[in-house]
């Protein structure tokens, strides 16, 4: 298994759409939204100014580009070429591809992290009261990052080729919409603030907003993404073994 993830690291850095999509473009997406904000007033609702908010929301966007998109399309078309039937006739078991996927998935959502957080500190002048908030803040965005990598492998078995990109993105702009990567919830309606609570999204970007005031992760916030992750896991495996026997 380690074989096929260093395979799937190697084979995803060398394709420019990952490149853009996961590192540049949450990036330029942060220098424009918080390039000329204030970087002392707090937003309304929130005890962190939108230089902060948005360096947690585009870090956590970065990395699920990296993992929900480039998984799903993946998976989609290695299926359509035949290159997972052909996995199947080698020892490598159902869960040894379905967990290369993921863990590979989840070391290239790195760099996009680190890019958002890089150019926070020198652009936005963006510091901690201690260093751990850093890595606690990396080790977390990362962490979360597997959620999204999971529903990728779903998507993955779920469409077809044709049909797997249309599906991802739908997926992936209203979750990031909806859960307040590209706009603090703060703004919403009530009814709708109420709803984005309950995404994973929501709850993926709290995990950082949390630590950047310098608090623990909320309870509720952990367990709706270890819900989530079950959820995607669970129908990513059930999605395998139905293709598994239709091949």
């Amino acid at each position: 298994m380690k074989t096929l993830v260093k395979l799937e690291i190697s084979r995803t850095l060398r394709n420019k759409k990952f490149v853009f999509f996961s590192v540049l473009y949450p990036v330029l997406l942060y220098v424009l939204i918080a390039g000329g904000a204030s970087e002392d007033e707090l937003v309304k609702g929130t005890k962190l100014t939108l230089p902060l908010l948005m360096m947690v929301s585009m870090a956590s966007f970065g990395a699920i580009t990296a993992v929900l998109v480039g998984n799903s399309e993946k998976i989609a078309k290695e299926r359509e070429k035949g290159w997972v039937r052909q996995l199947r006739l080698t020892a490598l078991p159902g869960r040894g591809y379905v967990a290369s996927k993921v863990a590979s998935a989840s070391v290239v959502s790195l760099p996009s992290i680190l890019a958002v957080f890089a150019v926070a500190a020198g652009l936005k002048h963006v510091r901690f009261d201690a260093a751990w908030q850093w890595f606690a803040l990396t080790g977390a965005i990362w962490a979360g990052s597997i959620v999204f990598a999971a529903l990728g492998v779903a998507i993955g078995y779920l469409a077809t080729g044709d049909a797997v990109r249309p599906i991802t993105f739908i997926i992936y702009f209203a979750l990031s919409m909806l859960g307040g990567l590209w706009m603090p919830t703060t703004t919403f309606p009530q009814w709708l603030q109420d709803i984005a609570a309950w995404t994973p999204t929501h709850a993926y970007a709290a995990l950082g907003q949390a630590i950047e005031v310098g608090d623990a992760p909320h309870l509720k916030d952990v367990s709706l993404l270890v819900a989530y992750l079950v959820l995607f896991a669970g129908g990513a495996a059930w999605l395998y073994r139905k293709d598994t026997r239709k091949a």
